[in-house]
């Protein structure tokens, strides 16, 4: 049995699973599919062409113990939306895009758990994009069109990504970073919070990134938090390390397993534990 709002609008062709909950003000395009025991939340809008599968919910509040409603989803045209995926309120979903089983849109910070709802709620998903199965995109987060970002895959709040840039499996980017265009970050690669990685960069498997120059000591580390810097077109190497703060200049390279603990010039190539300087990249 159903529970669809009489203040909803659904367009022409849209067919609906058995216990689904569609609440007032929702709208949506022709020619929409949707699955059973899915939740679509007021004033959420879809477009035409669209299925989304079982146990789906849209629109869906902060996890706050006073959490904000009213704040809506649009959701665009020609998009595949898996089973037991969570949108949070306020998302905008792009055109021509998939996402995948068991993912998450918009959640709020856990530090926010107990606190009234804030103004980050908008988490942009841009057109063309595919998300893999049980990824975890934070409100405040915002992708860039035609970007993937593979199973697994954990971007926090207040991140930018930009536009044709791949998200390996098992990667996570903490939050307050930002991410050019065209970068490819390989499966398990770990981007510290504060960081910046410019266009056209290449960072392999297993990279790991710190932010914290006093290793958790606390009075005084918290005005010291400093992220990484990767400018345009460098290259970080299987298993390197980059220390907090540290710059990898316009196509620098680190070798894989290197341990960089000093900034690294443009063009160069520096490896080792720590990294030493080992030659010039040549012409790309």
């Amino acid at each position: 049995m159903n529970k669809i709002s009489e203040k909803a609008e659904l367009g022409q062709g849209v067919t609906v699973g058995q216990f689904t909950i569609i609440e007032d003000g929702v709208e949506t395009g022709d020619n929409v599919i949707i699955g059973n025991n899915v939740v679509i939340y007021e004033d959420t809008k879809i477009g035409n062409n669209v299925r989304i599968d079982d146990n789906t919910v849209i629109g869906k509040p902060a996890m706050k113990m006073q959490p904000a409603r009213g704040a809506d989803v649009e959701v665009g045209n020609n998009i595949m939306i898996g089973s037991n995926v969570v949108i949070y309120e306020g998302a905008k979903i792009g055109n021509n895009l998939r996402i995948d089983d068991n993912t998450v849109i918009g959640k709020e910070p856990m530090e926010n758990l107990l606190s009234r709802a804030d103004e980050k709620t908008t988490c942009t998903v841009g057109d063309g994009c595919l998300i893999g199965a049980n990824v975890v995109i934070y409100a405040g987060c915002q992708v860039a069109r035609q970007c993937l970002v593979a199973d697994q895959a954990s971007i926090r709040e207040d991140v930018e990504v930009g536009e044709r840039t791949s998200i390996g499996r098992g990667t996570a980017i903490e939050d307050s970073c930002k991410i050019g265009s065209r970068c490819e970050l390989e499966t398990n690669v770990y981007i510290t919070a504060y960081s910046e990685i410019e266009d056209s960069c290449f960072i392999a498997p297993g990279v790991n990134t710190s932010y914290d120059k006093l290793e958790g000591r606390k009075d005084p580390r918290y005005d010291n938090f400093k992220g990484v810097t990767i400018k345009e077109g460098g290259i970080v190497g299987t298993g390197a390390t980059i220390l907090p703060g540290r710059i990898i200049k316009e196509d620098g390279f680190v070798a894989a397993g290197s341990v960089v603990t000093k900034n690294v010039e443009s063009k160069k190539i520096v490896a080792g534990t720590p990294a030493k300087e080992f030659g010039d990249v040549e012409d790309r």
